[in-house]
């Protein structure tokens, strides 16, 4: 995920590079990448290593 840089319009529709979908072992997933200190919001800042907490939250896209 880190080294990710592929972007378009099929695995990221909203060009935030916080969403996507890929394939893998023939199912597709998709992933969201949400952040803020207190993991309720967008952070302020999402560069700013001391206003953000990344999670990464994956599922099967048939479970969506």
């Amino acid at each position: 995920m880190a080294s990710f840089s592929d972007f378009n319009a099929d695995n990221d529709p909203h060009d935030e590079h916080d969403f996507g979908s890929f394939n893998l072992v023939g199912r597709r997933f998709l992933r969201k990448i949400d952040y803020d200190k207190e993991c309720e919001f967008g952070s302020e800042d999402p560069a700013d290593p001391e206003k953000t907490v990344r999670v990464l939250t994956l599922t099967l896209a048939v479970e969506y």
